[in-house]
């Protein structure tokens, strides 16, 4: 395996970052398929390293919600959380810094666009993260990562929706049967100045599919009747 020196400070400077042992940087590109395939070279792939960074990234986003959010309770906390790590945003992160390019895959997966792949992208970038711990600690880490997710921990800390699963569950169920989502509100709880709303989503030849929300605003509860509606339907992951 021969990555070009040019390639490495690539994405050094991208992670803003500069690694002491350059191996555990390449350990965090290699895709188990290229690993399989070079068998002769002895390669460790990256999935160790992405086990280590997707709890990393936890503790580190747990740590700047923290600091941002003093007064956000357990449950707001996660919910934040939920709403920045996540595959789409990591793949849409790792998209921005280029990591799809520098990625060792094997034949299967190129042929596949697996340079594309949000699943790929979002798990070699919690290998990197992986790397750049074992390789400078804690503080190098959470470094990184503060200087990689403040927009969206400012946008989440101020209760705005990164995700906006209304409009995800609208398009992908016109793909599967071409009809729109239908919302009502089930249940009103609470005084007027703190009212709590329940929303049901049902979708027209779609009967299996009936999910509910609740939140403190009918956008709230119908976006989170959304969601799960699309974790029903599988398309989203749990958090």
């Amino acid at each position: 395996m021969d990555k070009k020196k040019s390639s490495i400070n690539i994405i050094e400077s991208t992670l803003e970052y500069h690694f002491k042992d350059v191996k555990l940087l390449e350990e965090s590109l290699i895709h188990k398929s290229y690993a399989y395939e070079n068998l002769k070279h002895e390669l460790k792939h990256n999935e160790r390293l992405e086990f280590l960074g997707d709890a990393v990234l936890d503790l580190v986003i747990s740590d700047l919600l923290m600091e941002l959010s003093p007064h956000a309770s357990e449950g707001e906390l996660s919910r934040f959380r939920a709403s920045i790590v996540n595959e789409d945003e990591l793949a849409i992160l790792a998209t921005k810094l280029n990591i799809g390019k520098l990625m060792y895959l094997g034949k299967g997966e190129e042929q596949t666009e697996g340079r594309k792949k949000a699943s790929l992208l979002a798990n070699t970038y919690e290998a990197l993260l992986g790397a750049i711990y074992m390789d400078g600690g804690y503080e190098a880490v959470h470094r990184v990562i503060k200087i990689h997710f403040t927009p969206l921990l400012k946008r989440a800390s101020q209760g705005k929706t990164i995700w906006d699963y209304k409009t995800k569950l609208q398009e992908e169920t016109q793909k599967l049967c071409k009809k729109i989502p239908l919302y009502r509100i089930t249940k009103e709880k609470g005084p007027d100045h703190d009212k709590t709303f329940q929303v049901e989503v049902q979708i027209p030849d779609l009967k299996e599919v009936r999910a509910f929300g609740s939140g403190k605003s009918k956008k709230e509860a119908e976006q989170e009747a959304a969601k799960s509606a699309l974790k029903l339907l599988k398309l989203i992951k749990e958090f």
